[in-house]
């Protein structure tokens, strides 16, 4: 398409770190597989002990606005073993996983076109069941539970808006009647990339702690509040005089999600951040964080054997027009009024496949809808497609995108229609082919449709 040649190096660096899209999109393939592995096998805490693994490979090529065309092959490898005591009262669990990336030479996104990452140590934690410990020792059982999780998992908070990463945590869930309360303590896992990127500590080190609240006792609604707490414990890898980073912030959460009738769902989630950073020196001070988020989903289940379901969502992150350069960096991203009204959570939302922005001076609406459409005969029975179309919008027009090419004062990002394939053999392969196509809006000085087309493949023993 020659978009490369289009764009003059000072629109489009070439990224020296992994864009936000890019990040974005890996992440979303491991949650799909990891969903794909626990509906094919279920829980292994029927068992005293199980343990397996799964190898997936995905080929992607892909225009991001900077190459026309980058092609990675990425090879994943995960062991996983559990034990459950005591009639599930104890359980260990443990993944490892070890992963190559192979780029196209000169594709990377950090000069390393052939990286392997691992062995690391994906999940590791212990839970113990309070009331399964009572119930194997023959004692009484209590009105409510306490269950203990301590370990490195995904961590969330509420749907996931603010706070949705794996976590070195420990966490407490205490129900008493119709009440559940969730403490976490927890620290990130070294191998994830700051938000920051103009910082040298390009590894993210951060605390959270924080609680949250549901009420479980109406049938079709689950509502919750929390409140959690980020701070800021990178050290910067090199010097630089008169210079100083932070970036703490404070969530505060409201949400539900649940039935409206018979079929159709709904989850909604606002999130309130407050707290501060310090801008680009030591004498400047720091500015007050004040930054919302909200998003909102309805969804219905057809009956039949097809299992249809359609979707819409709206998703809400705001933005600082003194943020012109970037939503998230410190370098070029100061509020000139000392109030900074950019959103910067720590949870996920699929947000495309091709564009795949961070919710931060960001609206955006999403339409979707899949079905089996083969219902008879044993072959595809699990074959699954469906379509995902998104509309992308600033929320502030001269605030800037995590997509850097988005280098015009325009509200209009553009559209996207992600196409997708699912096809679940038998208990052990599994494909999956996705085709998006970005077309970027008045927002971009290079308006070429920006093409991403992925074929995966599970196999799990």
């Amino acid at each position: 398409m020659g978009v490369a040649a289009t764009h003059a190096p000072a629109q489009s660096p070439q990224p020296k770190r992994d864009p936000d899209a890019f990040l974005n999109r890996q992440r979303e393939l491991a949650r799909q597989q990891q969903r794909a592995h626990d509906a094919q096998f279920g829980s292994a805490a029927t068992s005293a002990f199980d343990f397996g693994g799964w190898y997936n490979f995905n080929l992607a090529v892909f225009d991001d606005g900077v190459e026309s065309s980058r092609t990675l092959r990425r090879h994943d490898l995960r062991i996983w073993a559990r034990a459950s005591l005591a009639e599930g009262a104890d359980e260990f669990y443990v993944r490892g996983r070890v992963s190559l990336l192979d780029f196209n030479s000169g594709d990377s996104y950090d000069g390393n076109d052939d990286d392997i990452e691992g062995m690391n140590l994906e999940r590791g934690l212990y839970r113990f069941d309070l009331a399964r410990h009572l119930k194997a020792g023959g004692r009484t059982p209590i009105d409510g539970n306490m269950v203990l999780t301590a370990g490195r998992d995904l961590v969330e908070f509420g749907r996931g808006l603010a706070l949705s990463i794996p976590l070195d945590h420990v966490a407490v869930d205490l129900s008493w009647g119709p009440w559940k309360l969730t403490g976490l303590f927890g620290r990130t896992v070294g191998s994830l990339q700051d938000f920051d990127g103009s910082r040298t500590a390009q590894r993210m080190h951060r605390s959270f702690f924080g609680a949250q609240l549901e009420y479980t006792e109406w049938e079709h609604h689950r509502p919750f509040a929390y409140v959690l707490w980020q701070r800021d414990k990178n050290s910067e890898h090199a010097w630089r005089p008169f210079r100083h980073f932070d970036y703490n912030s404070v969530y505060l959460g409201l949400g539900a999600h649940g039935e409206l009738s018979r079929k159709l769902y709904y989850s909604t989630e606002c999130v309130f951040e407050s707290g501060d950073r310090a801008a680009q020196g030591i004498w400047a001070g720091s500015s007050t964080i004040s930054a919302w988020a909200f998003d909102a989903e309805l969804e219905y289940l057809f009956d039949g054997p097809r299992r249809g379901r359609v979707s819409v969502a709206y998703l809400f992150g705001s933005g600082d027009s003194d943020r012109v350069t970037s939503p998230t960096n410190t370098n070029g991203g100061r509020p000139w009024d000392g109030r900074d009204t950019g959103f910067v959570g720590f949870g996920y939302r699929p947000t495309g496949l091709s564009f795949a922005p961070r919710y931060s001076n960001l609206h955006m609406l999403r339409a979707s809808a899949s079905a089996h459409p083969w219902r008879d005969g044993r072959r595809f029975r699990n074959l699954e497609v469906g379509a995902d179309w998104y509309l992308y919008h600033k929320h502030h027009r001269d605030g800037a995108v995590s997509d850097p090419t988005a280098n015009r004062d325009a509200g209009y990002l553009g559209t996207e229609l992600d196409l997708f394939a699912n096809w679940r053999v038998d208990a052990s392969l599994a494909y999956t082919l996705r085709y998006g196509l970005f077309f970027p809006g008045s927002a971009f000085s290079d308006r070429s449709p920006r093409p991403f087309a992925l074929l995966g493949i599970v196999w799990s023993f």
